[in-house]
């Protein structure tokens, strides 16, 4: 009979072996999970075409005092008016317990350049395109559902909630905007 002594059995511990294996399955393991969530989560990145629609330039010198010009934005439409002293002025002189959605003039615009006011051509009720020009207020009027803008786009009549929006954007000269 064999005693315990004689089996091909070593009792030292050899714990810098063991411990590397541990080491190196967790490195291995960690480095396959990554091969196969990087492309789950880089296909969420949006791709080259929706990368060039994030931002716009658009060159302002052609459109005249009193006029307005609808351009296209991330597949939106967007008003760009060159307002007048007395459109300014106007917007200005609004009081704030007047509006649905109260946001000053000032808020609106670009500072050094309040001539210009650059909003998303959608109404804040259900998304219908502006006349404008219109309405009470000389501003926009949404002829679907009678919501009614005055000369900064604010809210002042009918059922839209709020303000049109005011896209990002900042002025890369005088003369060109960059919307986005």
């Amino acid at each position: 009979m064999a005693t315990e002594s004689n089996l091909a059995h070593d009792d030292t511990p050899n714990a810098g072996r063991r411990d590397f294996l541990y080491v190196a399955t967790t490195a291995v393991g960690i480095v396959g999970v990554g091969a196969v969530v990087w492309p789950l989560i880089n296909q969420m990145n949006p791709d080259a075409s929706v990368l060039a629609l994030s931002s716009t330039e658009f060159d302002l010198s052609g459109v005249e005092e009193g006029a307005s010009v609808t351009i296209k934005w991330r597949g939106s439409p967007v008003f760009v008016r060159h307002r007048t002293q007395k459109e300014i002025d106007e917007a200005r002189a609004v009081p704030m317990s007047d509006l649905k959605d109260p946001q000053t003039d000032e808020a609106r615009v670009v500072a050094g350049h309040e001539q210009w006011l650059i909003m998303v051509a959608l109404c804040t009720h259900l998304g219908c395109i502006p006349v404008g020009e219109s309405g009470e207020y000389d501003g926009w009027f949404c002829p679907c559902h009678g919501s009614q803008y005055d000369t900064s786009g604010r809210i002042r009549k009918g059922p839209a909630p709020t303000n049109l929006i005011v896209p990002p954007y900042k002025f890369l000269s005088d003369t060109v905007v960059q919307i986005g």
